[in-house]
């Protein structure tokens, strides 16, 4: 056997110590995308072919960067790297919230990342914290900032199991009453853009008591050091810089964060530039930041949008794993982490900030405010409507903080730290974990109100104030300034969480905000005439997108004369319990009657319902909901409508339903988008149905036909083609549905779809086909992962499936996506196999430094036979492993 030279290993000391350290930060993030009606993010068009916008980004970047590929040439894997295991970075709350639920593997490689990285560099995890939902905490409020600070703390801890010693603040935005609260809440340091700082100087020293400050406003300070910025008053006469004041520290304070700028020019290139394109002209470049002063140690650090990593540059988190193996430690450099860096070399330095700054905005923070036109660039676009929209929402949230307080004293001890301490349930309530939700909602309400709440009545409104407070916090996030047009989907986002804040003050406390927050941003203009300004965003845009009770009732209503829903379902955030339900069908006409509590899982709100539904094929149905009154009235409905329905009269059953309900009336288009759709795709499949009927009949009646024009190699007519095409596809699919009840390969029904379709010229198009061959690949390795022992045969037989699967995909000219095959196979080798095998490694490396094969009689692994070993490096083979991968491992 011969192989490659292996890639050395990340953990491989260097001859010399350098004294260079190396930190990549990411900057992970993705904004609030949630209907805050529902809980969830509805489809987006403009993310296709992906569901959304995190699941395409998480598809390029998120999962990528967990499983980086180190290829050969031949572009057989050679590692398989973990990039959040040697990056710094931070990942947004809200965006770790999606991921838990989406991907949990790729969720949980991110935390062990941080575990790993904690045992490598003496306890200081890769992994920083993050202000909660990306507010811009200058412009923020001294509570809200707080809060911010305390959530994304809570939800760090959570996940990563320790306390975080750094923050991200959102768009490193800062000012000094931001310092403060930090500090207040044990976050030891920050990183920012050079461009912040001020001034820096040495740290004063018994020699040097007064040390000289240097000016360093256009962004000339040296990011090769860590530096420490203290919390006290200083001299105001300084007319570069701005008078810090005492917020909320006393005058005599020796508070300080330590404080890390990112290298500039280097980040920039990495985001806006092709630095990344090659491992080593980026850890070139890296090295041209090494400072030749003499020092005995200095941190070469840069930042960026973790995005930039395989999302806005494909591919680029392989130039980074390479980077962490096999560049970085060439040149004897650490890789390491700003908490790591700071436990070994505390500053000796000391920096002042400019007053109010952020990364990406020249102008301080009027990015965010109004006054700048950043983020315009190009457009066209004036920006005139950031300072109404800012406006308008701090007078929102003034309001809603006085309706917090005035209604809040009812239920919680102090209504401010029941808001801080109300992410303890969210970390439950917002997971759809309903069972672990409800004890943790014991917990909060004996720890926050004490005998104040003691019906259910009152706990509804006392999450419903909560509920108010956090999407209160919401409507900050800051993408809704980021971008150049009032109406574009990150702003109406978050009125939508705006709009959802006024419902619920509403709710509450009767207090109506609505038509003069309406007013408000009417003062906002917008680019484009069909809105005119924020008042028409809201109305076309905000208002027709809410969602009522009785629309999720409608939905369960809808969907249960298709058959489609059980007596107890969960509908996003609600939890539906059928009470009573009965259908009736009479020629094309089904009527469906019935009762239903719903429950939200996230306020508690409960809501009995009683609805009739008529269908009357396609998408011609009619909805009734009405509150529940009574099991006498609900009866007599019942009775009533089922005695009509038997008239086999459409319209009459249409005016019993209207005179019998008081309530709302509802049809298809008036559920919430992403349902409909789902409901029309399931009519929609009725009529396919028939269509593949009818195409399996023309193509039987006309085969010879279509062979004869194959034979005489003349163009086949599109219809028969298009008959053959679809006949082909759905055979195809039957028979792989096959290996997921129990089928094995080789399977003679796929062999003759493969051969008819190969005669016929046809193309398989179903995406699901391709899934069904990964799925059943990936399920023998589960399986032999599985085994307690290792045989001959039961390996064999693994394998043989294995190759199988890859032989008819070929046949078949699907294309597989095997990246799960091989992470599983992989591991698989790595922990089962790759242990035994100590004399193959030896053998592999003799062979290595001889350039020639060694042939040697005895087994080289220990309990596997040579026969096993090599049909395991074969079949790793075809999945694309090279052998160093890890039998070098």
């Amino acid at each position: 056997m011969t192989v490659a030279a292996s890639v050395s290993s990340p953990d491989v000391q260097s001859q010399t110590d350098s004294g260079i350290y190396i930190t990549i930060h990411g900057h992970f993030y993705q904004p609030p995308r949630e209907n805050p009606y529902l809980n969830a993010i509805e489809r987006q068009e403009s993310a296709a072919p992906f569901h959304d916008w995190n699941a395409r980004i998480h598809h390029e970047c998120y999962r990528p960067n967990a499983f980086s590929r180190i290829e050969r040439h031949d572009g057989k894997i050679v590692k398989i790297v973990n990039n959040y295991e040697y990056m710094s970075f931070n990942m947004g709350p809200t965006l770790l919230s999606w991921m838990e639920f989406h991907d949990r593997d790729t969720y949980q490689a991110i935390i062990d990342a941080d575990k790993r990285s904690a045992e490598r560099l003496h306890g200081h995890g890769n992994a920083i914290a993050q202000v909660y939902n990306h507010i811009i905490m200058p412009l923020a409020n001294w509570r809200d900032k707080l809060t911010q600070i305390r959530w994304g703390k809570e939800d760090f801890k959570s996940r990563f199991g320790r306390e975080p010693e750094g923050m991200w603040l959102a768009e490193t935005a800062v000012d000094y009453e931001t310092l403060e609260a930090l500090v207040l809440e044990g976050i030891k340091f920050i990183v920012l853009a050079p461009s912040q700082a001020q001034r820096c100087r040495p740290m004063p020293t018994d020699e040097n008591p007064n040390p000289a400050w240097q000016e360093v406003g256009g962004a000339q300070i040296d990011p090769n050091r860590a530096y420490r910025c203290h919390l006290r008053r200083h001299n105001a006469s300084s007319s570069n810089v701005s008078e810090l004041g005492q917020f909320h520290l006393p005058a005599n304070t020796d508070a300080y964060i330590d404080i890390f700028f990112y290298d500039g020019p280097i980040s920039r290139d990495m985001g806006f530039g092709d630095l990344l394109g090659s491992s080593h002209n980026f850890s070139k470049r890296l090295s041209q930041a090494v400072r030749s002063d003499r020092r005995p140690h200095q941190i070469v650090s840069v930042a960026t949008d973790g995005e930039t990593f395989g999302h806005h540059k494909h591919f680029t988190e392989k130039t980074l794993s390479y980077a962490f193996v096999e560049e970085f430690p060439r040149r004897g450099w650490h890789v390491t982490n700003y908490a790591h860096y700071l436990s070994l070399f505390p500053p000796t330095w000391e920096t002042e900030l400019k007053s109010v700054t952020a990364w990406s905005c020249a102008h301080g923070v009027d990015r965010w405010q109004g006054g700048c036109t950043c983020g315009g660039e190009g457009s066209g676009y004036q920006q005139l409507w950031r300072r109404p929209l800012r406006d308008s929402l701090n007078w929102l949230r003034d309001r809603l903080a006085a309706v917090y307080v005035d209604i809040g004293r009812k239920y919680f001890n102090d209504p401010w730290e029941a808001r801080d301490r109300y992410i303890d349930v969210l970390k439950y309530s917002l997971r759809d974990d309903l069972t672990e939700s409800s004890l943790v909602l014991e917990k909060f309400f004996e720890q926050q109100s004490g005998n104040k709440v003691s019906t259910s009545a009152q706990r509804v409104d006392a999450l419903r104030l909560l509920e108010m407070q956090r999407h209160a916090l919401l409507m900050f996030t800051s993408c809704g300034w980021f971008f150049e047009e009032l109406s574009r989907p990150e702003t109406v986002q978050i009125l939508r969480y705006a709009a959802r804040a006024i419902e619920l003050a509403a709710d509450v406390a009767g207090v109506l905000l609505e038509e003069e927050f309406i007013q408000r941003m009417s003062g906002a203009p917008s680019n484009l005439a069909e809105f005119k300004d924020g008042k028409g965003v809201y109305r076309k845009q905000v208002v027709t997108n809410r969602i009522t009770l009785a629309q999720v009732a409608a939905q369960y209503a809808l969907s249960s004369t298709l058959g489609n829903y059980a007596r107890s379902q969960q509908i996003y955030c609600y939890q539906i319990q059928q009470q009573d339900y009965q259908l009736q069908r009479i020629g094309s006409m089904s009527l469906a009657i019935g009762q239903i509590q719903l429950v939200s899982g996230i306020t508690q709100e409960s809501v009995n319902y009683i609805f009739a539904v008529l269908h009357l094929g396609g998408d011609d149905f009619h909805c009734c909901i009405q509150p529940f009154t009574g099991r006498r009235e609900y009866e007599e409905i019942k009775a009533t409508l089922f005695k009509v329905l038997k008239q086999a009269n459409t319209a009459a059953v249409i005016l019993a339903m209207a005179s019998n309900f008081s309530g709302e009336q509802f049809n298809l288009h008036h559920l919430f988008a992403e349902e409909r759709h789902r409901i029309l795709q399931m009519l929609a499949d009725e009529t396919l149905t028939r269509l593949d009927q009818l195409y399996e009949q023309v193509y039987r009646d006309n085969y010879g036909i279509l062979i004869s024009f194959r034979r005489d190699d003349l163009p086949v007519p599109p219809e028969l083609q298009v008959a053959a095409d679809i006949v082909l596809n759905n055979r195809l699919s039957e028979e792989l549905k096959a290996l997921e009840t129990g089928a094995s390969l080789p399977n003679v029904g796929l062999d003759a779809v493969a051969i008819e379709a190969i005669n016929l010229g046809c193309k398989f198009t179903h995406v699901e086909n391709a899934k069904m061959i990964e799925n059943y690949i990936l399920k023998q390795i589960q399986e032999l992962g599985q085994l307690p022992d290792l045989d001959e045969k039961s390996l064999f037989s693994y394998l043989n499936q294995i190759e199988q699967a890859l032989i008819i995909s070929d046949r078949l000219n699907l294309t597989l996506n095997l990246n799960l095959a091989q992470e599983a196979f992989l591991n698989y080798l790595f922990k089962r196999i790759a242990p035994q095998c100590v004399l193959a490694r030896q053998i592999l490396d003799l062979e290595s430094v001889a350039k020639q094969p060694i042939h040697i009689e005895v087994n080289l692994c220990e309990g596997i036979s040579n026969l096993e070993l090599h049909q395991l490096i074969d079949t790793a083979g075809k999945l694309g492993i090279a052998t160093e991968a890890w039998l070098h491992a």
